[in-house]
């Protein structure tokens, strides 16, 4: 199977359509699908639903569909940085789907695994476990929470050979194993694509087993806040 394709709007050819859901990877601006997200911003696909740790900031990442009104609605874990995700959930126009960090992660790798749901103890007795079934093992209480199944992935990797096995770079690696494997077809960007075999077997976070097309391209890498200190005197 040819997955290598040249350029993120010819990777996304025949995969969106509007109220389809998304899955995507990154942690803030670390590890975000830039141009992958810029392609969706040019396709004008609408009523979205994304599930993403957050929703970028404003003027970048996914804070671009924010922008151009793409996005109905999100599941996060953390909204924060965002001034206009806050004006437009305040403002009843985005709906909103909270959920703890480490349940989303699981949610996710839930429905790559083919797990339709589990149970977790987070958010027992908040907010977070209203209209959800609870059960009791060992005298302890747990909410059922279901696994996603996108209908596309987008992720960003660091080095993929050409059949899909990858490699993230550091903190960088975050939410995307996770989101690449629940969707129904997993879209990858990367820094650099290698030739087959040229990767270490044991080095490998994702198989390309759940990858199923790749571009390569040159990414901005905002970095979301950076923090200095006066320089001292000599």
């Amino acid at each position: 199977m040819q997955k290598v394709y040249g350029s993120a709007a010819e990777a996304l050819d025949g995969l969106l359509f509007d109220g389809m859901f998304i899955a995507a990877g990154g942690f803030g601006l670390c590890g975000i699908p830039e141009l992958l997200i810029d392609a969706i911003v040019e396709s004008g696909t609408k009523d979205l639903t994304i599930a993403s740790n957050n929703c970028g900031v404003d003027g970048f990442g996914l804070g671009k569909l924010l922008d151009t009104k793409q996005i109905k609605k999100m599941l996060s874990s953390y909204v924060g940085e965002n001034a206009e995700f806050m004006r437009q959930y305040l403002s009843g126009e985005l709906e909103l789907e909270f959920n703890p960090q480490g349940t989303l992660a699981e949610r996710m790798r839930a429905g790559g695994c083919g797990i339709p749901g589990f149970y977790t103890a987070t958010g027992v007795g908040t907010v977070i476990a209203e209209g959800k079934e609870v059960k009791s093992f060992g005298g302890k209480d747990y909410i059922l929470e279901e696994g996603i199944f996108a209908d596309v992935a987008i992720v960003k990797a660091w080095k993929a050979d050409e059949t899909g096995n990858c490699v993230f770079r550091k903190t960088a690696r975050n939410f995307n194993p996770p989101a690449a494997m629940c969707g129904k077809v997993c879209v990858m960007e990367v820094e650099e694509i290698v030739p087959t075999g040229s990767l270490d077997p044991d080095h490998i976070h994702l198989p390309g087993i759940y990858v199923h097309r790749i571009i390569q391209g040159e990414h901005e890498k905002r970095i979301e806040q950076r923090t200095t200190r006066k320089k001292e005197d000599a």
